[in-house]
């Protein structure tokens, strides 16, 4: 297929556990302190004495996390493992692309995504009206002017404990991006159009300010956006390359037993495949986590080369916005479908050529502390980013839409929609695409 080499930057666009980089076999962090037990009655000891604190109780799958001394925890149950520690790592590519974003630029015309996928014909039938989307990440800055009507600041939580709420920049500009990929205003005149501008958000925030989170508050978070019925979660974070033997059964279980009780209750679940640009179907004893748990719907990425920029000056081929990105992470079986995430030539970079318009376009946020860690000011703006992490909220917008116009549908069936619309482009290796290229024009059609 054209242009598809393995390059260094992008590796990483979410969550990773125990910092990995691309291509090495990291073992994830684990915590000393703080357990993710399995409570179901096969598990339990003798009752339990309660020498431990429960950080989230996650009945509705029989698990828990809990906090305290091992042996402890290992008197009262059969089952259980460290919670993990995840990082959060942002694409190089993001120190690249010019200081102050695109605030006085004509915006709407460098959503190359937006326009590849039809957006405002799509917005004719529907805007997303009546749905709810949960964005499990680094915390969506509900004061950004593009995401301030769209932000159910109520239902909102966070699962970190650093002291912070839900709702805020605190842990970085991340979920803000996502978040306005899937719902940025579109009637207010100014910034950017997001996918599904009528969904409700809900901030699901797993990263603390530190940049960390936990395998047990991913749990916890999907639990929750399952319980208040939101009918998508999007997760761009991930972790790979894990070594499936040393990681164990007991995470992948506690896993796939938490994301199909959410996909039973109608969430659908989206997940960013990663950016390692790695093939997952033969990458013997490798795993990749949470894209490859059960009812994920694994997305990867596609971008252009030259949108609105002379390619050829660089050396360049241009390539068209559904072409594969050199970082994207594939596989046949692994990936169920493909989206606009984001291109680079990298060989730009440095230039006077704008080479970031090949990237996605979305809301930020950049908060400024105060010596005692209070929040003195926040900045709210629209840069340049690319990943998986990007791609994985453009289908997620895309399934509000269909479910809007189809409300009556489970999770299974908003997927099903998607994937029926969605066709591999002529020429391209369907190892990149799943079904195909997203096309919520036509999805919400079918």
């Amino acid at each position: 297929m054209p242009r598809q080499t393995r390059r260094t930057f992008l590796r990483v666009s979410g969550g990773v556990i125990g910092g990995i980089a691309a291509g090495s076999t990291v073992a994830a962090a684990e915590r000393t302190d703080r357990f993710v037990v399995d409570t179901s009655g096969a598990s339990r000891r003798n009752g339990g004495r309660g020498d431990y604190e429960v950080i989230h109780d996650l009945s509705a799958v029989d698990l828990a996390v809990v906090e305290g001394r091992a042996s402890a925890v290992k008197r009262d149950f059969r089952s259980f493992e460290p919670d993990l520690e995840l990082r959060l790592d942002d694409p190089d590519a993001n120190d690249a692309v010019p200081a102050g974003g695109a605030t006085d630029e004509p915006l709407y015309d460098l959503q190359w995504d937006k326009q590849v996928q039809r957006i405002p014909e799509v917005h004719e039938i529907t805007r997303g009206e009546g749905t709810r989307v949960s964005i499990i990440d680094s915390g969506v800055a509900a004061g950004h002017p593009d995401l301030e009507r769209a932000v159910n600041l109520d239902l909102s939580r966070d699962f970190t404990g650093d002291g912070y709420d839900a709702g805020g920049p605190f842990a970085g500009y991340h979920g803000t991006h996502v978040a306005g990929i899937v719902a940025a205003d579109d009637r207010n005149g100014a910034g950017v159009v997001g996918t599904a501008p009528g969904a409700e958000i809900v901030d699901c925030r797993v990263f603390s300010r530190e940049g960390g989170a936990t395998f047990g508050d991913v749990l916890a978070a999907i639990v929750y956006s399952a319980e208040i019925d939101c009918d998508v979660a999007n997760m761009s974070l991930g972790a790979y390359p894990l070594p499936r033997r040393e990681l164990g059964s007991f995470y992948g279980k506690a896993l796939n037993r938490t994301t199909t009780y959410a996909n039973r209750e109608g969430t659908l679940l989206v997940v960013a495949a990663g950016n390692d640009a790695a093939d997952l179907q033969h990458d013997k004893n490798l795993v990749s986590l949470p894209n490859e748990a059960a009812q994920a719907l694994s997305v990867s990425a596609t971008g252009p080369i030259g949108f609105e920029w002379d390619a050829a000056a660089a050396g360049a081929d241009e390539e068209p916005a559904h072409s594969p990105a050199f970082y994207t992470n594939y596989g046949t079986n692994a990936i169920d479908l493909a989206a606009p995430g984001g291109d680079a030539y990298l060989d730009a970079i440095g230039s006077e050529l704008p080479w970031y318009l090949d990237l996605v376009l979305s809301t930020v946020a950049e908060a400024e502390f105060d010596d005692d860690g209070t929040v003195a000011r926040v900045a709210y703006d629209y840069s340049w980013a690319a990943g998986t992490s990007m791609a994985a909220p453009q289908v997620a917008g895309a399934a509000a839409l269909v479910k809007s116009v189809n409300p009556g549908y489970n999770a299974n069936q908003v997927e099903s929609a998607l994937e029926r619309a969605a066709e591999v482009p002529a020429g391209y290796d369907k190892a990149y695409y799943g079904s195909g290229f997203v096309d919520p024009l036509a999805a919400v059609r079918d």
